[in-house]
């Protein structure tokens, strides 16, 4: 092998998989469409013969056993698979939107969406973000189960401002409204200090509670500026958007003044933390209660990516029993 083909080799390899990679994308596409559109014609075949001939449930039944029976190595011909494909028609004739979108995702998603949701625009909101960030399966199961759909409209922050397009529909998932956290140990009256320990206790299930993309950097998170220290009560980085995602933990209601410390921090962390290939840092401002209101006020003339959210605590003890929780189980464990 000659000097030139080995200097080039690297490069025109990288180009070859590059290739056939999107011929492998390009022809597993071309068959998921083909499956959705049969899934489809099936549905709607059932549909009208129903409807034309009055058949009942029974149909359904028939058609499984005999299609089984026909093509022995070929799944997806259950008959609860076949009931799923009737819904799926009738589910895409209620908005003509549907039907190119559907064919952009697998089957298995398809039915999690189709069967998790109720509306038609939270539907098509699901399938759009599966499409755009290739959500698998399970991540898409999260995402619902995480009701991303309401806080992707409810999250209040100004990235619609600030956020380049092309990073804004996934910095506006990372935000939620509102975060659940039933598994802390809390009263309903604590310190900051205490909510901050809670959360790094349990930092998984409070890392899975934010979504999943974010790694834990560190707690009170040391800058200086001009021999002056300043701490981030939690510093986290999203491996989706590629950024530095700082959270200041309030516990009590939103106030105005937060939002020019958390500019004052992202400004730091962009000047002398962040890497020069990573994107700009996102700020979070967690609080026990806000006044949308004054939040929107707040986030108006900000310059930084900034959301700011509340949290709760769900447990179906009241707050003063949590305390007697082990008590109880040891008791139970007793009499049963």
């Amino acid at each position: 092998m000659g000097k030139a083909v080995k200097k080039g080799y690297v490069e025109f390899l990288g180009e070859v998989k590059e290739r056939i990679r999107k011929a492998q994308y390009e022809a597993l596409r071309a068959v998921n469409n083909e499956l959705i559109t049969l899934y489809m014609d099936l549905g709607r075949m059932i549909c009208e013969k129903q409807s034309v001939l009055k058949w009942g449930k029974a149909v359904v039944e028939n058609l499984a056993y005999d299609l089984q029976l026909e093509y022995p190595g070929m799944k997806g011909f259950s008959s609860r698979n076949i009931w799923r494909m009737k819904a799926f028609y009738e589910m895409c004739q209620t908005d003509t939107k549907l039907p190119p979108l559907v064919a952009e995702i697998s089957w298995a998603k398809n039915i999690v969406i189709m069967e998790s949701c109720r509306d038609i625009k939270e539907r098509m909101f699901y399938i759009q973000m599966t499409k755009k960030f290739g959500w698998t399966k399970n991540v898409l199961i999260h995402q619902i189960e995480g009701n991303s759909y309401c806080a992707y409209l409810e999250n209040q922050t100004n990235f619609d401002a600030v956020v380049p397009e092309k990073y804004r529909n996934q910095a506006k998932l990372a935000v939620k409204d509102e975060y659940t956290f039933d598994f802390l140990e809390l009263p309903e009256e604590h310190a900051e200090r205490q909510l901050e320990e809670q959360l790094i206790m349990k930092i998984n299930r409070f890392l899975t509670e934010m979504g999943g993309y974010f790694s834990f950097v560190g707690s009170q998170y040391r800058v200086e500026v001009d021999g002056h220290e300043f701490f981030i009560d939690l510093l986290f980085y999203h491996r989706t958007l590629k950024c530095l995602v700082a959270m200041e933990l309030k516990t009590g209601e939103f106030k105005a003044e937060y939002a020019g410390k958390m500019q004052f921090y992202l400004s730091v962390l962009n000047d002398r933390v962040k890497l020069k290939e990573e994107n700009p840092s996102i700020g979070i401002i967690l609080c026990k209660t806000k006044n949308r209101t004054i939040v929107e006020y707040s986030l108006s003339s900000v310059k930084h990516p900034i959301g700011v959210a509340s949290y709760r605590f769900t447990d179906k003890l009241p707050v003063k029993y949590r305390k007697h929780i082990g008590q109880v189980e040891e008791i139970a464990g007793r009499i049963f």
